[in-house]
């Protein structure tokens, strides 16, 4: 199997003008069973379908990423693994060639949306639609993997949308 490459942007959004464009919307529960600088190891439940994914370390908006479907019932157990878990609900808004992705965090992390957007390469143009407001591609902070062990309800000092 070839090795699969993610390059995502990711961007906090201005307002909620988004929602009139949603297209689907699925709850996701998802943890991670390892979350080394090099490596992160997630499992996910997005609905009733189970996922184990693997990532490398971060190359600019670019890295290594292998995801498998697995059973529901590993994917739950799996879940019970993990010392914190995010719950969030991803809404779908496409805008030709491209889908969005918006994840609207609950619990710890509530009050956060992030609108992520995957490219077929680091340098491929889309467009931004108004919603969009500052890109948070770089920040840390706004790794799942990192929102995971440090929530945004204990570190936001605004009101990001």
């Amino acid at each position: 199997m070839p090795m699969g490459i993610e390059i995502e942007r990711k961007f906090l959004l201005a307002h909620d003008g988004w929602r009139a464009k949603v297209s689907r919307s699925t709850r996701i529960a998802q943890g991670y069973l390892c979350t080394e600088p090099d490596r992160t190891v997630r499992v996910r439940l997005k609905g009733t379908q189970g996922f184990l994914t693997i990532k490398g370390r971060n190359d600019g908006i670019a890295r290594a990423e292998f995801e498998y479907p697995i059973p529901q019932a590993d994917a739950e157990a799996l879940l019970r693994l993990c010392p914190r878990v995010l719950d969030k609900t991803r809404h779908l808004v496409e805008i030709v060639p491209y889908v969005w992705e918006i994840d609207e965090f609950h619990g710890d992390n509530s009050g956060l949306v992030v609108a992520e957007i995957e490219l077929p390469s680091v340098n491929a143009a889309f467009s931004q639609p108004d919603w969009l407001g500052d890109e948070v591609s770089h920040d840390t902070r706004y790794f799942n993997s990192n929102l995971s062990q440090h929530p945004f309800s204990r570190w936001n000092t605004e009101s990001p949308r």
